[in-house]
């Protein structure tokens, strides 16, 4: 008997060979998925709608006929409770959350947690807590053992970030009306100065503290505080049955902390999670012998899918001190297999490992140039370089990271190529880019471990399907020669079931027919490979009417040698484009001792007339050979030494540049930089202006 896919596949040919028969037909004939697959590898080009004869919906060549729901090999996985009970009753004995902090705060070797005892402490902690629960500290096991008891109880969990700040957890507290929240003692007093404010906190459970030590607040408060381990013991006199959530109730709310406005909750189901994770993880071993280390904010849907895929094979994982600064520390005691992280890091062991080697110069540094070079070579042919290379150069730096790092992966930002190939050379081991957002649960494409071509990130996670939409006034079409362009949007299990109590702007991303627009404009490579190459939400209008994306000059600008951060502004008042660039201070330094620039501080070199000019040569012939158009180049540009963080209100938690925030906060720089750009115009002066 034929299958649906089949017959849906024979349907299409019928439509095909009609159309190639009949001249006046509107269908153009098209390569069918088969033939597709043949030519591209890893995506496969199905039909969205046969009446406008586009073929532009991509999906997994792995499994181009069905989008994944479920984990193949145990479809009866539907939650995040039945993925971790799996666990639990299959890895009972298996190590699975570790730290090396002790109650006395010292710090030593990691201690384990089986998943057997993670399980009976989520029993314990279930009972009693409502229907929304607050998660307001940093990585740790109490923060997994509480996510599994909401799962198990189908309540709620609802991740505070520690970075947000007063307002806006107070914000999301009484948005979600949040029941309990599970602090820290460095985030309760946070909490008790507002506690008034949010009425629907009836719990705060204190991880890490001690009995003695918690607050007894009046009985008009309604609220009462109680140490997580008293709260353990509670629940192991008075345990409730599990009250197992359905695929689709909701797991989670996470609040995307946005560049603008207040943070919007995405409201995520369990069904949502699982079929991410069971997508991402088709094509990819792990292992109960892998171990993960756990420093990513748990806030983000980046590190908890990550966790979710961690439980259902097994793994083990163990959490960073807290101190990103420690992180290397942590890592060689722990020695993990599996590291996940983001650009700002990768691209800070790139630059220390590339400023050591040319500082070195001599023989080291034609030695690590001759061994990269020859391993980057033999990777790019798919063979393997010598061993010679990695025993006479690169197990210094993989041992950094360990030593036993076998598999990384990059994520919430562009990495680029060049540090994407050092990283594969130097650590020895896969290297993955992948893109998603919270709204699609996480992954919606990511690279194929064995693709030996960087500066994309890959095919669509087999749970979703993606197509590129046209952006007219970007001039970003399906029909660009020689790839097609267009908003990125993704449709499939994996997208959400929309922000919380606003349908606003829930029905702003996704339309009538379930696609999510991401808001990111990408283009199909050869091999049905993905690249990001712009943004579409922030762009705006110069005064003669050409459209900017800031964000993609700024990805530009900042390869420069001398530019750390970048914020690139401009409106619809002035012609031209400005930027407020926080330096990388050894570079400037250096090339203040080259060029005979004395200084006292850093920031009296900024100020100074010849860096400026320097940097900003600098960025345009990064510009050029990024081939910018004439208007997207910076005409001036003010050197700064404070960086953009979350604490200054400049970064979002995800280290996104808050626009609005930053246009306030360089205001007067800016207003200084367009005068001396109408100045240079009015006299034909140059000088550190473009």
């Amino acid at each position: 008997m034929e299958s649906k896919a089949s017959r849906r596949l024979q349907t299409i040919q019928n439509h095909i060979t009609s159309a190639a028969a009949d001249p006046h037909s509107t269908l153009q004939q098209n390569q069918t998925a088969g033939e597709f697959f043949t030519e591209q590898g890893y995506s496969v080009v199905l039909p969205e709608k046969l009446k406008t004869g586009k073929w532009n919906v991509y999906r997994s060549a792995t499994s181009p006929l069905k989008l994944v729901s479920r984990f193949p090999d145990h479809p009866d996985i539907g939650t995040l409770h039945d993925n971790f009970v799996y666990a639990s009753e299959t890895f009972r004995d298996n190590k699975y959350l570790g730290t090396r902090i002790r109650e006395d705060g010292t710090v030593g070797e990691y201690k384990w947690t089986t998943y057997g005892e993670a399980a009976k402490a989520r029993l314990a902690i279930g009972s009693g807590l409502g229907s929304c629960i607050g998660l307001y500290f940093i990585n740790r096991p109490e923060w997994i053992i509480v996510d599994h008891a909401c799962s198990a109880y189908s309540y709620i969990s609802v991740p505070l970030y520690d970075t947000l700040g007063p307002d806006a957890v107070k914000y999301i507290v009484n948005h979600s009306s949040t029941q309990a929240i599970f602090c820290v003692p460095q985030t309760l007093h946070i909490l008790l100065s507002f506690l008034s404010e949010i009425p629907s906190v009836r719990l705060i459970v204190v991880v890490g503290g001690l009995d003695e030590l918690m607050p007894s607040l009046p009985s008009e408060t309604g609220v009462k505080v109680v140490s997580f381990s008293k709260l353990i013991a509670q629940g192991s006199n008075d345990r409730h049955p599990f009250r197992p959530p359905k695929p689709d109730d909701v797991a989670t709310i996470c609040y995307t902390s946005g560049t603008t406005g207040t943070p919007k909750g995405a409201v995520l189901s369990h069904g949502n999670l699982i079929a991410n994770v069971a997508g991402g993880s088709l094509e990819i071993k792990f292992y109960p012998s892998d171990v993960y280390i756990s420093y990513l904010p748990l806030a983000h849907i980046y590190e908890r899918s990550n966790q979710i895929m961690l439980a259902y094979y097994g793994g083990s994982t163990g959490f960073y001190q807290g101190d990103n600064l420690k992180l290397l520390d942590d890592m060689a005691e722990l020695k993990p297999t599996i590291f996940c992280s983001v650009p700002r890091l990768y691209n800070r062991v790139y630059d220390g490992v590339m400023n050591a080697v040319k500082s070195s110069g001599g023989l080291k540094e034609r030695l690590f140039n001759a061994a990269f070079n020859a391993k980057r070579q033999a990777l790019l042919k798919g063979k393997n370089a010598s061993p010679m290379w990695d025993r006479l150069v690169f197990n210094k730096i993989k041992n950094k990271l360990g030593g036993r790092v076998r598999f990384m992966v990059s994520g919430a930002s562009p990495l680029s190529p060049e540090v994407l190939d050092f990283l594969k050379v130097c650590c020895g081991c896969s290297v993955v880019e992948g893109y998603g957002m919270t709204e699609s649960s996480c992954v919606i494409t990511s690279m194929n471990k064995n693709d030996v071509l960087s500066g994309h990130v890959g095919s669509p996670n087999p749970a979703c399907e993606v197509k590129l939409v046209d952006v007219h006034e970007m001039n970003y079409t399906s029909d660009d020669q020689p790839y097609p362009r267009g908003e990125i949007c993704v449709r499939g299990p994996i997208v959400f079931q929309g922000y919380y109590k606003d349908e606003v702007q829930t029905r702003e991303v996704v339309d009538d027919e379930g696609w999510l627009h991401t808001g990111d404009i990408g283009l199909w490579a050869p091999g049905g490979r993905l690249k990001i190459i712009d943004r579409k939400k922030n762009i705006f209008k110069l005064a003669q009417g050409e459209y900017i994306a800031p964000e993609k000059i700024e990805n530009v600008y900042v390869k420069s040698k001398f530019v750390a951060q970048c914020f690139v502004y401009g409106d619809s008042f002035n012609s031209s484009l400005v930027a407020i660039v926080c330096v990388d201070p050894d570079m400037l330094k250096a090339f203040a001792a080259k060029d005979g620039i004395k200084f006292e501080s850093l920031e009296q070199l900024c100020n100074d007339p010849r860096a400026r000019t320097a940097v900003l040569a600098d960025m345009d012939a990064i510009g050029k050979e990024a081939q910018l158009r004439g208007f997207e180049f910076a005409r001036s540009v003010t050197l700064i030494t404070e960086p953009f963080t979350i604490e200054n209100g400049l970064l979002t938690p995800t280290f996104k540049v808050k626009r609005p925030q930053a246009k306030a906060y360089f205001a007067k720089a800016i207003e200084k930089m367009y005068e001396e750009v109408f100045a240079s115009e009015s006299s034909g002066r140059k000088a550190f202006v473009r």
